[in-house]
């Protein structure tokens, strides 16, 4: 059996898409879902490639986000690739059946040899929680039921339980059973709300931290009370946090050739993805949550949010915006190459 890995102190790196399917702002072309989806998997193949321990994919609804099961596109890359790790960012538990889930889960990680991983999140969207059914103040509740019952799925042979917000179990157990014992690795995603956090920290899950236009420092706080609070479960707390980032020869070229690409990408998200009062615009996100520059000078900054955040992990998103195939791999090769050995060294 394969032990899930254990958060180390050196950062680790992974490649985010939340598959967002938007015109190329260069010239105005929308691929069909087809393309975009066989490039998301594709970033699998050049990431394990060039270093990467992950690839991450997002869950969506009902809106131009076009990955609403990322467990089916994190299965076409377990066939594609050997070691890069398959994770979700995030699976949206509340909305769903933890026993489904568990299924899923387990079967990603038979297929993947044990490289399956899980984070989850109750989402913040009551039209999507009611579409599946939910009442959307119960989401808080569901999601902590929810987690703690997938837990018990994923690392007991038979389940009995009952609870609030489904039928109850008896003597269940879920088929195939993981590879990675004694469960695959589970984040729990959350923002500044302290329920999340204390959640994960009391159930000794590694926490991700969301992908809005906040800045690094407007985390530092709920950082610190999930450290503070963790519940020893036989390894350290772990954070994760996701950046937006470019990477070309030069600083010039590098700002020069993303700025429609982010701010096509800023427009389409803002409503979903609030900055919480910073700077929307391109010089302010520079200054704050987007990472551009020369491979030195992304280095630089990738390594103060690191420290500042204390990082377990990293996640880069590079493809957001209607950005083509030839500059997404130009730009996972740069990253993996050129950027991190100078964060690993």
């Amino acid at each position: 059996m394969v032990s899930p890995i254990a958060c180390v102190p050196m950062t680790e790196f992974g490649v985010l898409s939340l598959a967002d399917h938007l015109p190329d702002p260069a010239h105005g072309t929308l691929v069909s879902p087809t393309e975009r989806f066989r490039l998301i998997v594709d970033q699998a193949v050049w990431a394990e490639e060039v270093g990467f321990s992950r690839i991450l994919v997002g869950e969506h609804h009902f809106s131009a986000y076009i990955a609403p099961d990322p467990d089916l596109l994190l299965a076409a890359m377990a066939v594609r690739t050997s070691s890069i790790r398959l994770a979700t960012a995030v699976t949206l538990l509340a909305n769903l059946d933890p026993l489904r889930v568990s299924e899923s889960l387990c079967t990603l990680d038979v297929l993947s040899g044990g490289r399956a991983e899980l984070t989850v999140a109750r989402g913040v969207s009551g039209a999507t929680a009611e579409a599946f059914g939910v009442h959307p103040p119960d989401l808080r509740d569901r999601f902590a039921e929810n987690l703690e019952l997938m837990l018990r799925l994923l690392s007991e042979e038979k389940v009995t339980w009952e609870g609030r917000y489904r039928t109850p179990l008896d003597n269940v157990t879920v088929q195939p059973r993981p590879v990675q014992q004694p469960h695959p690795v589970v984040w729990v995603g959350g923002g500044l709300s302290n329920r999340s956090c204390d959640l994960a920290a009391r159930l000794g899950l590694p926490f991700a931290l969301p992908s809005l236009f906040r800045w690094p420092e407007d985390y530092t706080d709920i950082v610190a009370r999930y450290r503070s609070r963790f519940t020893d479960r036989g390894r350290g707390p772990c954070v994760a946090f996701p950046s937006y980032v470019h990477v070309a020869r030069t600083s010039q070229e590098a700002r020069a050739r993303w700025e429609p690409y982010l701010m096509n990408y800023v427009r389409f998200a803002t409503e979903h993805r609030g900055g919480g009062g910073r700077p929307m615009d391109y010089e302010g996100l520079l200054a704050g949550p987007a990472v551009c520059g020369s491979p030195a000078e992304v280095a630089e900054q990738l390594a103060r949010v690191e420290e500042l955040l204390d990082l377990d992990l990293h996640m880069l998103m590079v493809d957001a915006g209607g950005m083509g195939a030839d500059l997404v791999a130009e730009t996972i090769e740069l990253l993996g190459t050129e950027v991190l050995p100078l964060l690993n060294g």
